[in-house]
């Protein structure tokens, strides 16, 4: 070969060597963390560079310049730094809950679209990267709005939704305490299920739609008029069967659930986790843990119905049911930590104003967790929940790049967590304007 085309041919190769060097820094971003709690191992880290390319974190290692040149650096080290939040039960595409139960009927789709884009932006500036919704009145508008946030066309959390509730007619899944003569319309009831066949038929119908999950309502409920948390309104074979069909298509069961009994049937139906589990009792607790399932308790939720809901005339159905579960709800809680149940953080979040999330924090703590028990609960515990442990829940190499700066410590004072300085989803910056 020519020796002038050789060194063409090398200086050519050089060129695009550096040139590609040169766009892999411009892509990397280095946050540069004052401290940094690691979920996985409990330590707080001093001083630490963590790198970001393409949305996933691709290092985390002490701070050095010369790791950092040519990058992109965002000076986080007035703060402590946290995996992005996750909320394990949340009503996005839903406005806070008023005295008008039938507020979900008097919203177009077109304003319940842009209920959900509203809610959904706080909740991401609140530090919450990921949430599982757990249910809607009007089915399927969560999957719109999940679809608009994976699209980029919103900002928002990272969603797994439930698309409609699996329940009873007239259950707590239903919209109750409506005028004589009120006409619910169809999209209002996708769920609504009588019997075993019925239940694997409308699972099978809201799985076609795409979800990510089931939403059961095994028992009566708190804010809906009519029905009572502590009786079961499904069958254990009914809550199965949709245990069944859902696991069929490899997606889990979510069982709204008060009562005693009603817990224990969708334990032993075999439903991935129980929500509220007001009223859960020893053995309740005991199947929990035999059975690995996962409890998602609301414990900030009855203080806020009993102010606003006082100040603001809620029903006094609503109100004695409140007032009846709430201390029942912590104090099984309480028991559950101290017997090692799989626990996940979730608040509820539309019982009381989006965005707001992050003030259950200070209630686990009170109610028997540590405060790195509270901040595992609300990372990695949720992501083994939603079983994507190996994407999301720390900050390691290979996971979504979800990081929130907080303004002090959170393992000396919990309620730091809702100091938010800095939020990153998946490697880009949310505003907070």
């Amino acid at each position: 070969m020519n020796p002038l085309f050789s060194a063409l041919a090398l200086a050519t190769a050089l060129v695009a060597s550096a040139h590609a060097v040169d766009a892999q820094a411009a892509t990397r971003t280095v946050v540069h963390a004052g401290h940094l709690l690691d979920v996985d191992s409990g330590k707080m880290l001093a001083d630490q560079a963590v790198s970001i390319e393409d949305g996933r974190v691709v290092a985390v290692k002490p701070w050095s310049d010369d790791a950092t040149r040519g990058s992109r650096v965002l000076d986080w080290t007035a703060w402590t730094v946290v995996p992005g939040l996750m909320d394990m039960h949340t009503h996005i595409s839903e406005p806070a809950e008023t005295a008008d139960v039938g507020a979900p009927l008097k919203i177009s789709p077109a304003q319940q679209a842009f209920i959900g884009a509203m809610n959904a932006r706080k909740t991401l500036q609140a530090g919450f990267t990921t949430v599982r919704d757990v249910g809607v009145y009007r089915g399927f508008a969560d999957i719109a709005l999940r679809d608009a946030i994976n699209a980029g066309e919103i900002p928002g959390p990272r969603m797994f939704v439930a698309g409609a509730y699996i329940t009873a007619p007239g259950g707590g899944g239903e919209i109750t305490g409506l005028p004589p003569g009120t006409v619910v319309p169809p999209e209002f009831r996708q769920g609504v299920s009588s019997g075993v066949d019925d239940v694997r038929k409308h699972v099978d119908f809201i799985l076609d739609h795409g979800v990510d999950q089931i939403k059961v309502i095994a028992t009566g409920a708190v804010l809906a008029n009519g029905t009572e948390p502590g009786k079961p309104e499904f069958s254990e074979a009914e809550i199965h069967a949709a245990v069944v069909e859902a696991a069929r298509r490899g997606k889990f069961v979510a069982a709204h659930a008060h009562g005693a009994e009603g817990i224990k049937r969708a334990i032993r139906a075999g439903v991935r986790s129980i929500e509220h589990g007001s009223l859960i009792d020893d053995e309740g607790i005991a199947l929990l843990k035999q059975h690995g399932t996962w409890l998602v308790a609301d414990i900030y939720d009855g203080d806020y119905i009993e102010e606003i809901g006082r100040r603001d005339h809620w029903s006094a159905e609503i109100l004695r049911k409140n007032e009846q579960t709430t201390e029942a709800q912590r104090e099984g809680f309480r028991k559950a930590v101290k017997a090692g149940v799989h626990l996940a953080f979730g608040t509820d979040a539309g019982v009381y104003p989006h965005g707001q999330n992050a003030r259950q924090f200070a209630y686990m703590v009170r109610y028997g967790m540590t405060p790195l028990q509270a901040i595992r609960s609300a990372t990695i515990d949720a992501a083994r929940l939603l079983g994507k442990e190996k994407q999301l829940g720390s900050i390691a190499p290979g996971k979504a790049a979800d990081l929130v700066a907080v303004g002090c410590d959170p393992l000396h004072d919990i309620d730091c967590l809702r100091q938010i300085r800095g939020v990153i989803k998946s490697g880009t910056p949310v505003s907070l304007d």
